[in-house]
Formats: C-alpha cells, structure tokens, sequence
C-alpha cells in the first residue's frame, strides 16, 4: 500500500467516502432527469435506473474488494475516481446521442415493451460503468483504513455512515437545488467536478501521475465546455424555451398558427395555444361539451375546474365560450403556470393554485359545475388521481347537474386496457358515463354525471348556441358520443397499476407507427430504409 502524506490521519479516505456517497445519488437523480424527456419518469423508469445502478454497485464492491486484497495500492482507487469523473462529466454531452441512437436501433428490432428495453439499455450504456467504479470505493477505503481487528468496527462505522451522510445531501442538493437553479447538464459537472477535485489533491499533494492529472482535467475541461448548454432536443433549432423545473422537462415551440408546450422531446403535446381565437382542433374542443352538457351556455354564471391546468388551454377556451364563467386551474408546477402567463397569455383572472388535484380537493370545500381531469405526468396518469377514491372525492365537490369531462390520453381498447380500467372506475362511481373519440389523436373524452345522463343534456343544450364554430363542434361530439356500460377492472389507492398498463398503450402506439418501417427493414435492410428518406 503507497502511503501518501495526505493520508497520514485517514480523514482524507473519509472524505473520499463521503462524496463517493454524494456523487452515487447524484447521478441517480441526474439520469432520472437525463431519460425523462425521452422515456417520461414514471415509476417504471425509476425502477430501471434504480436496479441498473444498484447491479453496478454490487459489481463495484465484489470487485473493488478482490482487487483491493490483490494490490492495496491507493493510487489504484484514486485513478478510477478520476476515470469515474471524466465519465460523468461526458454525460452531458454524449448521454443524449448515446439514448437517441440506442432508441433507434431498437425502434428496428424490438416489436414489445420498446419503452422499458430502450431505457434500461440506455442506463446500462451510460451509468452503469461510473457507479461501477463508485462501487469499488467502499470496500478498498476498507482495506486501506483497517489496521487493527480492535477498532476495525469503529473504522468500517464511520466509513458507512460517512457514505450515508454523503448520500443525503446528494438526494437533497440535486432535486432542489442544483437542477431548478442551473439544470441537469451543469449538477452532472458540478458532482463530476468534486471527484475531479479528490483525485486531483491525491496525487498533486504527492507530486505524482500528473500527465493522468493533466489528461483528466483537460477532459474535463471539454465536456464542460461542449456539455453545459447543450439541448435535449438538439435537433430543433428553433424552440422559443426550453428549460427544467422540479417535475418536469419543458419545451415551448413556435409554429405559424400556436405556440405549443411539450414535456417530453420524443412525443407528445400537453398544452397548445392558438393565436388566433376559436377552436384548438384538438380534445380541447370536445372537451368544450361538458359545459355545454351543464348548461353554461344558457347562464349567466357558472365554475369551472381544470385539475392539471397546463398553460390553461382548456381554461382559455371556457372563458371566451362561456363569458360568464369562472374559471379556476390546479397545477402542481408553478414553472409551467410561469410559462402560461409569458408564453401563452393565460388570462390573469384565471386564479391558478400550485398544488396536487387530489390534495387541493381534499382542501376545499367549493363545488362546480365542471371539473376536468387533465393531469398527466408526462405521458402516464398519477396513481393517485385514477382510482375510485379520487373519482369520489371529484363526485363531491360537483354542484347538481354538473359534468366532469376526463382526457384518456391514449386510445387503448381491450380487455384489462389503460382506457376500459379508467373507464370502468369511474362508471363504479358515476351513474352515468359516455366517451367520444377524437379523430385523428390518440385522445378519447369521456364525460360523467351524477344526476341526469350527459349524452341528453348535450342534446337538449347544443341548440341555439350562439356561436357558429362552437356549435358546429357540438354537433360532431353529439354525433359521436356513446354511453360506457362499466365492467370490473375498478382502480383503486391499493391497486392502481396505471404505469404498466399506460406503457402498455404507447408501446403498442409507437409498434402501429413504426410497423411500416420495420417491415421495410426486414425486407430491404438499413440501406432499403435510408432509401426511403
């Protein structure tokens, strides 16, 4: 074992423990930030990166304790902390090229769960071999710090909970500082930048491996340079904002006719606005029935409710159809309610509260004639507000003769589907439920009611609307509206499984759009495809 004179009192080989432990769950929480915009962060890719990280740990520690017992050479370990810190560091440059041509090459190849291949294949590629490395840590600081079977549980003590410390405060300064205040890209050089900074004080104290030194920071020194400011999207080259807030990516996109909100770069659209006024050409639009099922129209006054309020599309919509109405919004992130007001002139009398849908009920006492139920995170729906216990609490706090309209985001038919599971919750709350497809989107309304049936009152309110697009709209919805007869696939707090059955639906989405060039692929090989292009 080399002994280095910064090593002489051992506090240095417990500060190597502790940020070991700091970097470990930063890059945890980065990767959860660097796969959300492509693959959502729904509970399902957390167990990935969770079990791919802790396999790497595992593998670290075998290995770092054989190797450790073989050679107890510190300079060893110090050096795969530097090899750990370049790793990291070229996370931010390379990790979205590294997902993007991982997902392409699967999108050809793999017919099912393309999600959950594709992400955990991306975990092990980009973050399994730095926590590998950061797995060795522990047991060589073992090796290294034990003199003597007398204090050697005193010793190995104070290793473990200086990991554990450093573990906290790398959970806590990711999530609440480091990424809101100057994103992900830049937590992964600042947590990579402490390793540097270890390994660097090792050997410059001792005067040794400075061309590794040398090399080291110069890599370092690129990945800063080219991987600070880089976009996830790096593809457009003209989006009007893209940022990070607590919860979610968020990209808003200038077209000639909207401005357009996304929270996930490979798919998806969570709110739109128009500039000019009148219809979306999206659910929004059918989602325009519930009031009129209720009976605004024909009232002078009225409340409306939209629990995932987005940059207040829907919002917008009830407030230039029905003038008289007052129109709330819950969003549980305050940056995008931002977004609305700067991006997408959301009317400041829209009162917006930042909180969760369920617990904001849970809250209030106030009843309305219309709630809607838009909260996705990303491209699934929280457990929380899919169950027979929320439907419930949404029941409660409806005025008489009032509708909820809910957006299922994905057209999923089928026995034990996403959609009939939703469906088949509600309609064991509701007594009465119909739905209407939108044409050309994966969007399905669907529209309940306590005390009289939605599809008659559509009928007997959409005559003498007073505006012609509006009515227009409202006869395509009454046209295609059908009553739901509920089944037994009832959700409820105890089992809600919306995760696995919502991957389910984009996996057999994304198999129905790329079917086409699969087959192509097959038949003609990549040269056969580019052709096409």
């Amino acid at each position: 074992m080399n002994h280095r004179p910064i090593l002489k009192n051992k506090f240095y080989l417990y500060l190597t423990e502790f940020f070991s432990g700091v970097s470990v769950m930063a890059v945890e929480l980065g990767a959860s930030r660097l796969l959300a915009p492509y693959f959502s962060s729904s509970q399902i890719v957390w167990t990935i990166i969770i079990g791919t990280i802790m396999i790497a740990l595992a593998l670290g520690n075998l290995w770092g304790g054989r190797t450790a017992d073989k050679n107890p050479d510190t300079d060893r370990l110090y050096r795969r902390l530097l090899i750990a810190a370049v790793w990291i560091a070229a996370i931010p440059v390379l990790g979205k090229y590294v997902i993007l041509g991982i997902s392409g090459a699967l999108v050809l190849t793999v017919n099912t769960n393309f999600l959950v291949i594709a992400a955990f294949c991306a975990c092990m590629v980009i973050f399994v071999f730095p926590c590998f490395l950061l797995g060795t840590v522990t047991p060589s600081l073992v090796k290294y710090t034990v003199d003597s079977l007398e204090d050697n549980g005193k010793t190995v003590g104070t290793l473990g909970a200086c990991n554990t410390v450093g573990s906290i405060l790398g959970t806590f300064l990711p999530t609440f500082v480091t990424i809101p205040a100057v994103g992900t890209a830049v937590t992964f050089l600042l947590f990579s930048g402490i390793l540097l900074a270890i390994g660097l004080i090792y050997f410059l104290s001792s005067k040794v491996r400075w061309k590794t030194c040398l090399a080291a920071a110069v890599l370092f020194a690129l990945c800063a340079a080219f991987g600070h400011n880089g976009s996830f999207a790096f593809w457009e080259d003209e989006l009007t904002y893209e940022g990070e807030s607590v919860y979610n990516y968020l990209q808003v996109k200038e077209t000639e006719d909207r401005t357009i909100l996304s929270t996930n770069v490979l798919f998806g659209v969570q709110s739109v606005r128009m500039k000019e006024e009148g219809l979306t050409g999206m659910y929004y639009d059918y989602a325009l029935a519930a009031p009129v099922m209720a009976g605004l129209s024909n009232r002078e006054a009225g409340a409306v409710l939209v629990l995932g309020n987005g940059t207040g599309t829907f919002a917008h919509q009830c407030s230039a159809y029905f003038p008289g109405v007052q129109v709330e919004g819950v969003e549980i992130d305050d940056k995008i309610t931002d977004l609305a007001y700067e991006y997408f002139d959301m009317s400041p009398e829209v009162k917006v509260t930042t909180y969760d849908g369920r617990a904001y009920l849970q809250t209030v006492d106030t009843t309305y004639d219309v709630i809607q139920v838009d909260a996705y995170q990303d491209i699934t729906i929280p457990f929380q507000m899919s169950s027979t216990e929320f439907f419930t609490l949404v029941r409660e706090h409806l005025n008489p003769g009032g509708v909820m309209v809910v957006n299922l985001n994905m057209h999923s038919d089928g026995e034990g589907s996403i959609n009939q599971s939703l469906c088949d919750t509600i309609a064991s709350v509701f007594p009465y439920v119909c739905t209407v497809d939108v044409p050309g989107t994966t969007n399905r309304e669907l529209f309940a009611a306590v005390d009289g049936d939605p599809l008659q009152w559509l009928a007997e309110n959409r005559t003498g609307l007073a505006q012609a697009d509006l009515a227009a709209q409202m006869d395509r919805v009454a046209q295609n509206l059908a009553p739901y007869t509920g089944g037994a696939h009832i959700l409820t707090d105890d089992q809600a499984p919306v995760e696995l059955l919502g991957m389910g639906a984009i996996d057999n989405l994304i198999q129905e759009e790329l079917a086409y060039y699969q087959e192509i692929y097959r038949e003609e090989g990549l040269s056969g495809l580019l052709s096409r292009f």
